[in-house]
């Protein structure tokens, strides 16, 4: 059912925990299964992302998916994360199940959340992104059905 990278993300998962003042902190949640993702962002002067953390409550797909998104996101300029999508953090993963699929648009969504909160504090604008959605189940049917 989940490949051997999921199993190593949940199992051992990296960059957990939290950054105390945080330049970002994006908190995302799915109504729907119950999941709750936090992403904290360290940003230096040159907006690269020097350092992140997550905090996840919920299912194994959905600490693998935030333990991925970290490793994906970390040492990136602000722009390099902002195209990180759910389907690169699946691919990265070696696939998730459909039914999982929520799991990497958490993930996704909590680092754009992140990104929105750095950019609130520091009155910035990042082209492209969005006001996050505190609940992502809205599109999350679209979005497994495109596996």
């Amino acid at each position: 059912m989940y490949s051997e990278k999921v199993m190593d993300h949940f199992q051992n998962p990296r960059n957990m925990g939290e950054i105390e003042d945080a330049s970002g902190v994006g908190t995302v949640g799915n109504a729907k299964c119950g999941d709750i993702m936090r992403i904290y962002l360290d940003i230096d002067e040159n907006q690269i992302i020097r350092d992140v953390k997550f905090k996840t409550f919920g299912c194994g797909a959905a600490v693998a998916t935030s333990s991925m998104a970290t490793e994906l996101v970390k040492g990136k300029k602000i722009q390099e994360a902002m195209q990180i999508t759910n389907r690169a953090v699946a691919e990265a993963l070696d696939g998730l199940p459909p039914v999982k699929m929520h799991c990497s648009l958490l993930a996704e969504e909590a680092i754009h959340a992140a990104l929105w909160d750095y950019a609130q504090k520091h009155d910035i604008t990042i082209e492209g992104l969005q006001k996050p959605k505190s609940d992502i189940h809205e599109g999350e049917e679209e979005e497994a059905e495109a596996y």
